[in-house]
């Protein structure tokens, strides 16, 4: 359980903060950065959500968080002996993305050219959503490629954006109104 009764403790003001485990590192750590992009793609997720599809991306709001407590926690052999079940992401939860998105693909047709960002509000959030969390996978691959990272969290990130992707689909009148690229358009 959290408490948190004061917002600001000065502990950082040196430029450091904790990680999940009380180690202290420079708030530019890469670690930080990337669990940093996660929640940023998290307050996308708000946004898009003002404007539907609340119930799944309640859901994904939860696992992003879940995905920031995973990522800031390093040492994941020390999981077992640690004085507290540490929260990491599973494959179920990757799993049910690749339900949904396998349920919502199932109406659209298939596509004939990129999709340009944009058509609906709903639509045009998602695409953040989708291009946050990338960075946010782009991030934690990069991590992982230095420090020992939950395989499940980078497959989470890469099974989410494509999600966010159909998703922005369907809030686009089940792709009818997706925003098409026409190569060369602008070039006169």
């Amino acid at each position: 359980m959290v408490v948190l009764s004061k917002i600001y403790t000065r502990t950082g003001d040196a430029g450091e903060t904790a990680l999940g485990n009380g180690a202290r590192v420079p708030k530019y750590d890469l670690r930080v950065t990337a669990y940093g992009t996660v929640d940023e793609t998290n307050a996308t997720v708000g946004l898009a959500r003002l404007h539907g599809m609340d119930a799944p991306l309640s859901r994904i709001s939860n696992d992003l968080f879940d995905l920031g407590a995973d990522l800031c926690t390093p040492d994941l052999e020390g999981d077992a002996t640690a004085p507290y079940p540490r929260l990491r992401m599973i494959a179920a939860q990757t799993d049910r993305l690749e339900a949904e998105i396998d349920a919502m693909n199932a109406a659209l047709s298939p596509l004939r050219s990129f999709i340009l960002p944009g058509g609906s509000p709903l639509a045009a959030h998602l695409h953040l959503c989708r291009t946050t969390c990338r960075r946010a996978e782009r991030l934690t691959v990069e991590l992982a490629a230095h420090e020992p990272v939950n395989p499940e969290a980078v497959k989470y990130l890469n099974r989410l954006s494509d999600w966010f992707f159909v998703a922005g689909r369907i809030a686009n009148d089940d792709g009818a109104k997706d925003v098409l690229w026409v190569p060369g358009l602008t070039r006169g």
